[in-house]
């Protein structure tokens, strides 16, 4: 693996945001210092260069446009019921910037933050220091992303500690498109997600506290499947207009040992998912509104998906799942493996 850094521009305020691209085995990978972002992965494949990763040109971009493309997500990923949660008797209160519900930590994130970042011979390590009560959520915690590349496999680390107990659920948002970023629609992609049960969801996009079991309907990929039928069945799960976002259930604790969550596979390229993390959100891009993206795509409503390897949402006010709470003077830990065969 080789890394290279290059300037990228300057946040509005002023701030630098350099991006690193990490090299090895006919994969490269650029990685931003703002929001932890992952910009584009270019595979080397036999007719040239493929980008299978959605993205901006700028900083600016970035800033202002929506989606969360390729960014770190925290302090907690996924949404919040009411935007509030109870801990150690206390209620606190988050910032609603989805409906009632609080989505992906709040309005300015740690995907909007600039990251410290550090070029070490195993991997480009990131640092963020959040302060306590920042988007309302309790303790500074200090969190730490390595990304590394090795044998057409990126490799995220997560580690995360906190002077008092606060929830935690770091992820990365990327979305993916095997046939290229700027290819279009991704009906025609084949997904499987090794899962029994998804978590569902209200009509706020809420989790129920259930389980639910796959067989028979949209939500069961336990064998590769096309992405389309599923958005047009009409099943009463499936998100308004057609589209999935839902947490798959990979595992009934907090953390397992790595291991494959979900496949995806097009066009001779096949990206498979290992995570440590309990759950992992298949989100279709259904909220993708056609702003432009890199080398003047249009990001219409399902040109990407995104594999949110995580805890299950709304955890922190569901006990019956597993529980997401970081406690004061203990580490957290996840690692999510994308490897690529191409």
């Amino acid at each position: 693996m080789t890394i290279e850094k290059r300037f990228f521009g300057k946040t509005k305020d002023n701030k630098e945001v350099d991006a690193y691209t990490l090299s090895d085995d006919g994969v490269t990978v650029e990685i931003l210092s703002f929001g932890g972002t992952i910009r584009n992965i270019i595979l080397q494949m036999p007719d040239g260069p493929r980008d299978i990763c959605l993205g901006f040109d700028t900083v600016e971009e970035y800033e202002t446009k929506s989606g969360y493309l390729g960014s770190i997500i925290g302090r907690y990923a996924n949404r919040i019921g009411n935007s509030e949660f109870e801990l150690n008797g206390k209620t606190y209160k988050l910032e609603k910037n989805d409906a009632e519900n609080s989505l992906h930590g709040g309005i300015k994130a740690f995907d909007k933050k600039v990251w410290d970042a550090t070029v070490k011979p195993d991997g480009l390590y990131l640092k963020y220091k959040s302060p306590d009560m920042e988007n309302g959520y309790p303790g500074n915690l200090d969190a730490l992303v390595k990304y590394s590349l090795k044998n057409r496999e990126l490799k995220i680390e997560y580690t995360a500690t906190s002077d008092a107990d606060t929830p935690i659920n770091l992820t990365n948002h990327a979305y993916f498109n095997n046939r290229g970023h700027s290819y279009g629609g991704i009906e025609d992609l084949k997904i499987q997600i090794f899962a029994d049960y998804i978590t569902p969801m209200s009509d706020s996009l809420i989790t129920t506290g259930e389980k639910m079991d796959v067989t028979g309907t949209p939500f069961d990929l336990r064998e590769p499947k096309l992405i389309g039928p599923g958005l047009e069945s009409g099943h009463p799960q499936i998100i308004a207009g057609g589209g999935y976002d839902h947490n798959f259930v990979l595992s009934d604790v907090p953390h397992r040992d790595l291991a494959p969550a979900a496949v995806l596979e097009c066009c001779c390229v096949r990206i498979t998912t290992l995570t440590t993390k309990p759950g992992i959100q298949f989100y279709s891009g259904n909220f993708l509104t056609g702003e432009g993206g890199k080398d003047n795509a249009k990001y219409n409503k399902r040109t990407g998906l995104c594999l949110e390897t995580q805890f299950w949402p709304d955890s922190v006010n569901k006990p019956e799942f597993p529980c997401s709470i970081l406690k004061k003077g203990e580490t957290y830990n996840h690692t999510t493996v994308y490897k690529f065969d191409f």
